[in-house]
């Protein structure tokens, strides 16, 4: 089974999305050396909390090179939610500067009468990537469950695999740039449309392994 490392820096769901890797077919390793890392066959940085405490976490834990090194080797990467937003070059919610891997910056939601924030529960994707791995096998807008009071604005907008309306705002819910995958939402949270999620990225890691 390929052998998937979920990047341990205190911010992450790490046991759920484990569960859910297994259900998935593969081996999950929940670690933060960088031996282990650059030896998976994939990595997912899972996140869930505040901006600035997770980027400090992970330059504490010295990850920010390995993380852009695995990125450019081409090893199969997947973000969740918070490990989404750090992707990118800075957020509105803090101070420290995000990876920079993406281009773009991360925003709040616009208080409007009658939605809440954060936007949180179940809420429709909109493919703008529909082909995808991420969402083989999937309904045309399926549902999947979020929690999040910022989203990202890639300066690119052909990154975007996915968006999500909350209210007025439709916003970036998902993004694909070859290797690099990352969503707002939470697979692990999100039934069997995350199930399916999780399993796509599995079978795109096992291509990897057998090219």
């Amino acid at each position: 089974m390929p052998v998937i490392a979920v990047i341990d820096y205190e911010m992450g769901n790490l046991h759920s999305v484990c569960k859910g890797l297994e259900n998935a077919g593969a081996t999950p390793i929940i670690t933060h050396s960088h031996k282990e890392l650059t030896q998976a066959d994939a990595v997912i940085l899972p996140g869930v909390g505040a901006f600035d405490p997770a980027v400090q976490n992970l330059r504490s834990r010295d990850l920010e090179q390995p993380i852009k090194d695995i990125i450019a080797s081409g090893k199969p990467f997947l973000g969740i939610c918070l490990g989404l937003q750090i992707l990118f070059e800075s957020s509105a919610e803090g101070n420290q500067p995000g990876l920079g891997i993406i281009k773009g910056k991360v925003k709040r939601f616009v208080s409007q009468p009658g939605i809440t924030i954060p936007h949180m529960g179940w809420n429709q994707l909109e493919l703008t990537q529909p082909k995808s791995i991420l969402w083989e096998h999937l309904p045309p807008q399926p549902w999947v469950y979020f929690v999040h009071s910022y989203y990202v604005d890639p300066t690119e907008p052909q990154v975007r695999a996915a968006t999500v309306t909350h209210g007025t705002q439709t916003v970036t819910a998902a993004i694909a740039q070859e290797n690099l995958m990352a969503v707002q939402f939470h697979p692990e949270k999100s039934s069997n449309i995350g199930l399916q999620i999780l399993s796509n990225f599995v079978s795109q890691v096992r291509e990897k392994i057998a090219a």
